[in-house]
């Protein structure tokens, strides 16, 4: 088991080849709505470094400097009025790689995007402005957030692409990445089948599957090999 994970080491768990699978899985981990676009090809993974601010982006610097390496910060934002303001941009990026932070997850906005879609930090971010807010603010740090409308407690791993970002317990992350592996090994089988001119039918037992669920009986979809 993973013991003490509150904060592991960014490669400590071998995740990157297994969260698409993951996010199917998901009744102990939990997927951000669809709003978070990953502003460059990446794959993130860490513990989550949270933050919440209010029309003010001074508590994101705080973060980046206050985190530790393999930290992915995790930041929602209240908006008076509800206009969009850019939460960090290219000298924040440049801090967070700096700082060799894990990367950087906004629920709100994000700029200077020339830069970002070229460097090597994992940024995700809601929409994208040019529009800044002040830096007058401390904000909260290290608090439990709703960040794309999931609970996200300091801690936690974070597991991102560019499909999407789920939220997992530390305490469960082995026992999940095992079952996706699990999963994503026999996902490959059926997929050497096709190749080979078999059917999804040839790897799965999907007449078995419709008949039971014909029947009204009990059924899971599920792989034959």
């Amino acid at each position: 088991m993973l013991g003490d994970a509150a904060r592991p080491a960014p490669r400590e768990i071998p995740c990157r080849r297994h969260h698409r699978t993951l996010r199917r899985r998901q009744g102990n981990a939990r997927a951000a709505q669809r709003h978070s676009s990953p502003l460059r090809h990446h794959h993130d993974f860490g513990p989550a470094y949270t933050v919440r601010c209010r029309d003010d982006f001074f508590a994101v610097l705080r973060a980046i400097e206050s985190a530790t390496p393999g930290d992915v910060i995790v930041v929602v934002v209240v908006v008076d009025g509800g206009r969009e303001i850019a939460l960090a941009g290219e000298p924040f990026a440049r801090g967070a790689l700096a700082r060799k932070l894990g990367g950087i997850i906004i629920d709100g906005g994000y700029r200077d995007i020339t830069y970002v879609r070229t460097c090597e930090l994992p940024i995700c971010s809601r929409y994208v402005t040019p529009m800044a807010g002040t830096t007058a603010a401390l904000g909260e740090l290290q608090i439990q957030i709703t960040c794309g409308g999931v609970p996200v407690a300091p801690g936690e791993l974070i597991l991102a692409d560019d499909e999407g970002v789920v939220v997992v317990d530390p305490a469960r992350a082995e026992a999940l990445l095992d079952a996706a592996a699990t999963v994503k090994a026999a996902e490959a089988a059926v997929i050497a089948q096709l190749n080979a001119g078999s059917t999804l039918s040839d790897g799965l037992n999907v007449a078995e599957h419709t008949a039971l669920l014909l029947d009204g009986e009990p059924s899971s979809l599920r792989f034959l090999s």
